[in-house]
């Protein structure tokens, strides 16, 4: 394959999309054909759309306005971002120089995309898509966000900040990636953890031009949870180091009821029984909910389901 105009897919994930697709799927042909012409990719280049069990119009949309550039995998039923975009990059494999993906809603900039494929030439593997600010997020969702990766590098888990899931990856690393059969899928870890030579652009996110996030609170932390999990142990570890000052804590009580009988400055209350009960009771409960969090990934990765089905493939 040529990396002078290497061949791109636009790998493009969509669930529950009717609003904006086809403004979307507008967009991504008007930036190929310029990309084209401009002679910086080549002109069998295509996108990608990924249909994620959608349950309104977004398919039968699609397949009104398909053409030769593009390509549409309908998902036999609703598997989740991470896994419809896992669909998109196998199909992609040893088709393409390179692929990009991004959200079916625009809002990352597409028009970055030409100094991401720029990268590529100049040798890059992966470039990733850098969010500048986040100007468009509410006050809530930029500390939810500021939070989530900071205790995700505290953790130890590779991720790099302000970055989801707007990247370029080339088929070099497209090829390692499948050997990847983990169920409990970070791929905002798995990329940088692989350690190819990358780079990043950034750019402002836009606001959504209608629909709603397909990433709420609670999935952003089932997202944060299954990163941890994924890469790292450092939870288990902390239960550990709570269990020997709890441990350490008590000592020092024993010792202080010794001192107090001897002492005869013994002054009876139910403070001191019911708190250390309470206290020591939430720190079990926390502890074997932390195991079980690791114990039903494990479980998981057992019984190694596929990761989804694919109904329909239209090219």
């Amino acid at each position: 394959m040529n990396n002078s105009q290497p061949l791109l897919a636009l790998v493009v994930p969509c669930y529950n999309e009717q609003e904006v697709i086809l403004e979307s799927l507008s967009a991504l042909r008007a930036l190929l054909k310029t990309m084209m012409s401009q002679k910086q990719i080549s002109s069998n280049s295509y996108i990608v759309l990924v249909d994620d069990g959608s349950t309104d119009n977004t398919y039968s949309l699609l397949q009104t306005r398909r053409d030769k550039n593009t390509r549409i995998i309908k998902l036999a039923h609703n598997v989740g971002h991470q896994a419809a975009l896992l669909a998109g990059l196998h199909y992609v494999t040893d088709k393409v120089d390179c692929c990009i993906s991004i959200d079916a809603d625009l809002q990352d900039d597409i028009e970055v995309m030409s100094e991401m494929v720029r990268h590529f030439c100049n040798g890059k593997q992966i470039v990733y898509g850098v969010r500048s600010n986040r100007d468009s997020d509410t006050l809530f969702k930029k500390g939810t966000a500021s939070l989530f990766y900071q205790l995700m590098q505290q953790m130890g888990v590779p991720i790099i900040d302000n970055h989801a899931d707007f990247r370029l990856v080339s088929n070099t690393v497209l090829k390692e990636f499948s050997k990847y059969k983990e169920v409990n899928l970070f791929l905002r870890g798995i990329f940088p953890q692989m350690g190819y030579p990358s780079s990043s652009v950034t750019y402002s996110r836009k606001k959504r031009n209608g629909g709603e996030s397909k990433y709420p609170l609670w999935k952003m932390m089932k997202l944060a949870a299954n990163g941890i999990t994924s890469f790292t142990n450092y939870p288990l570890k902390i239960i550990t180091n709570v269990g020997m000052i709890v441990f350490a804590g008590s000592l020092l009580a024993a010792l202080w009821v010794v001192y107090v009988v001897i002492a005869d400055k013994n002054v009876p209350g139910w403070a001191s029984i019911t708190l250390p009960i309470y206290f020591l009771g939430g720190i079990q409960l926390l502890s074997l909910g932390i195991i079980g969090e690791y114990i039903s990934r494990i479980y998981l990765e057992t019984k190694q389901r596929p990761f989804y089905h694919i109904e329909e493939i239209v090219e």
